[in-house]
């Protein structure tokens, strides 16, 4: 009987079926794959294969309805983005570098675009695919915990790991047993350091951007110095609600908005070089109040975390608190909000931004908070 409320992406999960259905689907089958790696084939049968492994495993099976709906999901969509990453290197192999993040974002516009799942789901389907390669190459990694610790603040590190098992069975290499112990030490990693299956919890959100910050600082280092001011670092597409939200929630609040020197200075949103100034102008402004320990809002789209961190760096520099609110709606109800904005934004930037948006992560800032529509 299906569970009141379960959310369901497909109840047909027949790959015929699928293939019908989505043309992302149907294009797996023109993907190859370097046979040291996958010697089964292309990507649609690599696919189909970790979907079988995946539900074979035990740990899926002890899982509710809509876990495994999240997980098969997850397993779908793993490799999506090698469609458009897939390169013949000289020498003859073939890879796909940079599939894991450019899927999460696939992942995460099709969920998001389609209405196909509520928030909290997407975003761990989102996470789960751009990290589904991290329990084989964790070790791998410069700082292996660093990462862990943060992956751990995306993911269920123990849905990921089921993740990469079913991966890594669903293919034929002459690896895959040195593979899966690898799998087997990223699971004890997890549990020697109190993140299998739940995020790292800190003492305090200074010990966790003190860890985040500093690449020698210790896991377990407690900072006594407390932040004097805060700056509230908006995010979401445009049209989202940000606005209304500083009104609601900040309206006594010093207001940075790119926005609002755009429209003093008439730049319009697609011009590069007008909106570098515009950045520079407002992060000279940002300087006046942090010189001044002063909290204030900075208000801007924020979507990429590129952009996100370049602007914390300033911030913490002044040893500020910084809380970024992520705000969201439908996407059917973003482009009616853009049209009543000041300063519309053209639809076609709209959902441009929409494809390369990447939610806040918990480990971004001393306070992450989401308000989804």
């Amino acid at each position: 009987m299906k569970e009141v409320n379960m959310w369901t992406f497909s109840e047909n999960k027949e790959w015929t079926y699928l293939e019908d259905r989505f043309d992302w689907v149907r294009r797996m089958s023109d993907v190859p794959q370097d046979a040291r790696h996958h010697a089964e084939g292309n990507v649609a049968i690599h696919t189909q294969m970790v979907l079988k492994a995946l539900q074979d495993e035990q740990g899926y099976k002890a899982l509710s309805v809509e876990e495994q709906e999240i997980l098969w999901v997850t397993a779908l969509l793993h490799d999506v983005e090698k469609y458009s990453t897939t390169v013949l290197e000289a020498d003859g192999s073939i890879t796909a570098n940079g599939h894991a993040r450019k899927g999460a974002q696939f992942a995460r516009h099709l969920l998001y675009v389609n209405d196909l799942a509520p928030f909290t789901i997407r975003e761990e389907i989102a996470a789960l695919v751009r990290h589904h390669g991290l329990p084989i190459w964790l070790f791998e990694k410069p700082d292996p915990l660093k990462f862990l610790v943060k992956a751990s603040m995306e993911v269920n590190t123990q849905w990921l790991a089921l993740l990469a098992r079913a991966d890594m069975l669903g293919r034929v290499c002459d690896d895959q047993d040195d593979m899966l112990y690898r799998i087997d030490c990223f699971e004890a990693f997890c549990q020697e350091n109190n993140c299998w299956g739940v995020p790292y919890r800190f003492s305090s959100d200074k010990a966790k951007i003190h860890y985040m910050q500093h690449d020698d600082a210790y896991i377990d280092y407690i900072p006594f110095e407390n932040p004097g001011f805060e700056v509230v670092l908006m995010s979401g597409l445009p049209g989202a609600g940000k606005d209304t939200f500083i009104k609601k929630y900040y309206s006594d609040w010093p207001v940075i908005s790119l926005d609002a020197i755009r429209i003093e200075k008439g730049v319009s949103p697609t011009d590069k070089t007008g909106n570098g100034q515009v950045i520079q102008e407002a992060k000279e402004l940002a300087r006046v109040h942090l010189r001044k320990s002063k909290s204030f809002v900075w208000n801007a789209t924020n979507i990429t975390s590129q952009m996100r961190m370049q602007l914390i760096e300033l911030f913490s520099v002044y040893k500020a608190r910084v809380r970024i609110v992520y705000v969201e709606v439908p996407f059917k109800d973003l482009h009616v909000q853009n049209k009543t904005r000041d300063d519309v934004v053209p639809s076609a930037v709209v959902d441009r931004l929409a494809r390369k948006l990447e939610v806040p992560a918990q480990w971004e800032a001393h306070e992450v908070s989401y308000y989804p529509g």
